[in-house]
């Protein structure tokens, strides 16, 4: 059973935040794509709302961030990540910060990449992948 006290336990339906940060995200087809590098919450809800993905990289340097709709992302068991149905181009082309203005958050931010991703951010399951995080990521 997952506990306060033990977060590293994740073997059920939830994570603890903390435990997201770093796990691979994969495209449909299973190349690996990136890494979460943080999310992002709702304070109202307590919902996450976006994932911060870091790719492009190398050594932790030199890559952009790209933040994702949460709901974009389905937790694959097998690959031990996340899995995208979008393309490495479309992620690519999507609003992106440097590291010095990653946490520089404001509204217009998640206007411009809820403008990217459109308005119909329904859940986009890739194939063969199983139903995810138990609807943590819906709005």
């Amino acid at each position: 059973m997952d506990s306060v006290q033990d977060t590293s336990d994740t073997g059920g339906r939830l994570i603890a935040a903390g435990k997201v940060n770093g796990t691979a995200v994969y495209d449909a087809s299973g190349e690996k794509i990136g890494n979460v590098y943080d999310i992002m919450i709702d304070k109202a809800s307590g919902k996450a709302d976006y994932a911060i993905l870091n790719f492009g990289s190398f050594l932790g340097m030199g890559g952009r961030y790209h933040p994702l709709p949460w709901n974009q992302l389905t937790y694959d068991q097998g690959a031990g990540g996340f899995v995208v149905n979008l393309d490495k181009s479309r992620l690519e082309g999507a609003p992106s910060y440097a590291d010095d203005d990653v946490s520089l958050w404001d509204d217009r931010r998640s206007t411009d990449i809820d403008t990217y991703y459109g308005d119909d951010r329904d859940v986009r399951v890739a194939p063969g992948v199983g139903p995810g995080l138990g609807g943590m990521g819906t709005r």
